[in-house]
């Protein structure tokens, strides 16, 4: 790393990069930001004012947002969705990564990869059938439609995720604990799961972020209003044929993406850990 001794190299290759990334990474946000508190004839009015700040801010369709539609409504579906589809998801991909890294029973690596593979499957393919088995399961516009959907593509993934986790695990660790008397489901709680926590973590989040933007379930199986997730409730309540309520539409986008963005910012060290494989021994 000694090229980057000097300052003109430091800022060339290290600086500068970092700073354009920053600036794309945040300025959606800060778009977001500025449109939500603008007024509406400063959201058209170009020639008075500039589209990058606000002259005279305002709460109002903060307002209109929280007081006059259901966000409210739709960002509790989301999470109550979200959190059971992610507990689901992971508990299920904890027991089938265990089962395929650690059991060693035969083809186990080709129930792997095709477990994979599933979550390469386009989801527009694949929630044809699942409206067939949610009609005929009662399930239609409930909240029980997406969660028991969601894993459908979550599952795939974390598992794919934890077996990678649970192989860097020393397996001599287990046997120490077969030789001590312990049971199989003893050394995943005890030992397996304590040692994956960073693994875990990574899987939650990765889980967490698709069930909370996902758009194409929740657009199929949903119909009442009071039932949609924000990703949908926003774009199908606050656009009203050509009509675009600019002001709350990224009101709603904003609020919609903060729990993402302090999720990641609590858990952002055990995550970046879980990519690469780090065990505590």
């Amino acid at each position: 790393m000694g090229y980057l001794s000097s300052l003109p190299r430091r800022v060339v290759t290290v600086y500068l990069p970092l700073a354009v990334f920053i600036f794309v990474l945040l300025f959606p946000f800060y778009w977001m930001s500025i449109t939500a508190i603008k007024p509406n004839h400063e959201l058209t009015d170009y020639k008075n004012f500039s589209p990058f700040w606000v002259v005279h801010p305002t709460l109002e369709h903060i307002k209109y947002l929280l007081f006059e539609s259901s966000y409210p409504q739709w960002l509790w579906n989301t999470m109550v969705i979200t959190i059971a589809a992610t507990v689901i998801s992971v508990v299920v991909s904890v027991l089938a990564a265990y089962a395929i890294e650690r059991m060693r029973f035969s083809g186990s690596r080709t129930v792997g990869l095709s477990i994979f593979l599933a979550y390469l499957v386009p989801p527009s393919i694949l929630f044809i059938p699942l409206a067939v088995m949610v009609f005929k399961l009662g399930l239609y516009d409930s909240k029980w439609a997406l969660i028991l959907t969601y894993p459908t593509f979550l599952v795939p993934f974390c598992t794919w995720l934890l077996m990678g986790y649970f192989r860097s695990i020393p397996y001599e660790l287990e046997e120490c604990a077969l030789m001590d008397g312990a049971s199989r489901w003893q050394i995943l709680v005890k030992i397996i799961l304590p040692l994956s926590i960073p693994g875990l973590i990574s899987a939650g989040i990765f889980a967490f972020t698709l069930s909370w933007n996902e758009f194409i379930y929740a657009l199929t199986f949903i119909q009442s209003s009071e039932n949609k997730t924000v990703p949908v409730g926003v774009l199908t309540e606050l656009v009203r044929s050509d009509i675009y309520e600019w002001g709350a539409l990224m009101a709603g986008a904003l609020f919609g993406s903060l729990p993402v963005v302090i999720l990641y910012s609590f858990f952002v060290d055990y995550y970046v850990s879980s990519m690469t494989g780090a065990v505590k021994e």
